[in-house]
């Protein structure tokens, strides 16, 4: 019997042939996925084991499901602080300083107990490029000793603008005589320490996780993705955007959702849907794991805060 020699088919068409069938396959593995919802969305991509792929649901800053509400929307009932300043207006918790009646620095603590492993959403709005805030979570309040003298500067990095020191003399712009802050030690039961979600109406630190009467002042700045650890400076592992980019998500004088998780030893800082700032605290000489909740303000301006929900999280 004889045999008809094998076909040999030359390898540059050969080559063609198999380009062609990789480009094909290629095309049809880069076609753009379906938008969330639509037809095949959640089929997601063949070949992945049969498993289907979805994007997330889009974020929604009114889903309170499985949260607390912390504050009633008329009183300040559940609140505690120098109710001289801290008021209910026009539907949100108010306080405002001036020229003739300064502040200086003052807290509003919630009495709902120490938060841990938390999430808290609430809106709040600063008007007046002077005014500096944040709210303080897991922390304490200062012990008397522990009160700086009057006059005692600025944390690093913070240069002042909270109006502490000495600050401007002389007759306020209105002409009026400059008032006086209340004392220290009116303010002692709701002064506290601890970290700080950061707001100010110059919108150059809000975001940021700063530290109010813990030595350590700011340590993530806006943009930054930060680990601590004990003896060492804090080091930068990733950058979120540019200060400038993400500032730009920030709403001035107007409201703004504010968005704070803390979960073990990690803190995220959220505004407007966009990531600010992230401290991975492995500093257990430092690290505080649970505390009180409060609302600060400093400088000269307003502050106003309303529809304010805390989730517990498991440990």
């Amino acid at each position: 019997m004889k045999f008809k020699p094998a076909t040999i088919i030359p390898a540059t068409l050969f080559s063609a042939a198999l380009a062609m069938f990789l480009c094909s396959t290629l095309a049809d593995s880069q076609q753009a996925p379906p938008a969330p919802g639509a037809p095949g969305a959640a089929a997601g991509r063949g070949g992945r084991g049969g498993g289907g792929f979805r994007q997330p649901d889009p974020i929604d800053f009114e889903d309170h499901t499985g949260w607390t509400s912390m504050w009633d929307g008329a009183t300040l009932k559940g609140w505690d602080g120098d109710f001289k300043y801290w008021k209910v207006e026009n539907g949100a918790i108010v306080v405002q300083s001036t020229c003739e009646q300064p502040t200086g620095t003052i807290y509003l603590v919630w009495q709902g107990g120490e938060a841990a492993n938390f999430e808290m959403k609430l809106e709040m709005k600063g008007e007046g490029a002077a005014v500096n805030s944040g709210v303080q979570y897991r922390g304490a309040i200062v012990k008397p000793r522990e009160t700086p003298p009057a006059g005692a500067a600025a944390a690093p990095g913070r240069g002042g603008a909270g109006g502490r020191g000495r600050g401007p003399q002389g007759p306020c712009p209105s002409g009026a005589p400059r008032g006086v802050p209340p004392s220290r030690e009116s303010q002692a039961k709701w002064s506290m320490l601890g970290a700080q979600f950061d707001f100010d109406g110059r919108n150059r630190y809000s975001g940021q996780y700063y530290e109010q009467a813990t030595g350590r002042g700011i340590i993530a700045w806006r943009g930054q993705m930060v680990r601590t650890e004990e003896g060492k400076n804090p080091r930068l592992l990733a950058t979120l955007g540019s200060p400038e980019e993400l500032g730009g998500y920030v709403k001035i004088e107007d409201w703004n959702q504010l968005h704070i998780i803390a979960q073990g030893n990690t803190m995220t800082h959220i505004i407007n849907g966009h990531v600010m700032s992230i401290l991975v605290d492995d500093d257990t000489s430092k690290f505080r794991k649970s505390g009180l909740i409060g609302v600060e303000i400093e400088g000269t301006g307003k502050i106003s805060l309303r529809n304010l929900w805390l989730k517990r999280l498991p440990d």
